[in-house]
């Protein structure tokens, strides 16, 4: 089974999994990304999997369903949100099988109210989590719908998983995310050798992503809430108390306004 990122837009990733023959794609926010990349490999479009609602994740799913079997499907998505129709609505603990791996479906509020993730553990390579906008390297997605505390807990239960789990969120985001997690926490080593690396691979027209849990649990802030010195910098900008959930949420706004 092949993972492949397909840049799409000005900073989306559309992931496509594929065995040589068919292809399965996760959140196309657009189709001319994914029709390339099958046409190119001579592959068969098998189903679409969508983690939330926004735009930029669904925009390709009604031009792309003429590629599915049947002209149909499947393309699944979480239950709770308004996905293109018609789609296979999935709840936290369902399952889905690609390519012969079961997937299992985590419910992940906070960046939109109904948001899903997807985690699966292939045989013999390391684990994959599409995590669509919840989890990006080095930082999180907005709250557009969420609450600070559904965020942390969708957060806490994607930081639980196996250290080797490859991390393929949605976007781009990596080298402006390190750059507001140095300002949290300037003298966390792992993190600014990680920010040097992602500026080679940059610099090479490369992909930040995947990353991994382990290096998330290493750099990425908002799955730092309880490491002193993050609690320290969310103290200086506005957190109502030591909590975990206070200082995720002061992390969140110094983001929003972050330069």
């Amino acid at each position: 089974m092949n993972l492949i990122a397909l840049p799409a837009f000005t900073d989306n990733y559309i992931w496509m999994l594929h065995d040589g023959a068919s292809a399965i794609v996760v959140d196309p926010g657009e189709a001319a990304p994914v029709l390339r990349a099958l046409d190119e490999r001579s592959l068969k479009l098998a189903a679409i999997v969508v983690t939330h609602h926004h735009g930029d994740h669904v925009g390709g799913v009604d031009e792309l369903r003429s590629r599915l079997p049947d002209g149909q499907g499947p393309v699944w998505g979480p239950a709770g949100e308004n996905i293109p129709q018609p789609f296979v609505p999935l709840y936290d603990g369902d399952a889905i099988d690609l390519f012969g791996t079961r997937f299992e479906v985590i419910d992940v509020p906070g960046h939109t109210a109904g948001h899903i993730a997807y985690f699966g553990s292939p045989t013999g390579t390391a684990p994959i989590l599409f995590c669509g906008d919840t989890l990006f390297s080095g930082g999180c997605g907005r709250l557009f719908e969420g609450t600070a505390a559904q965020m942390h807990a969708s957060l806490a239960r994607l930081a639980a998983l196996p250290g080797d789990t490859r991390v393929c969120c949605a976007h781009e985001y990596t080298l402006s995310n390190l750059k507001f997690a140095r300002a949290v926490e300037p003298a966390n080593t792992a993190l600014l050798d990680y920010e040097a690396q992602c500026k080679v691979l940059r610099e090479r027209g490369l992909a930040t992503l995947p990353s991994t849990v382990a290096r998330e649990r290493e750099v990425n802030p908002f799955l730092r809430a309880g490491v002193p010195a993050v609690r320290a910098s969310a103290l200086g900008h506005g957190a109502s108390g030591g909590d975990a959930v206070s200082v995720f949420a002061a992390l969140r706004q110094w983001k929003n306004d972050f330069r």
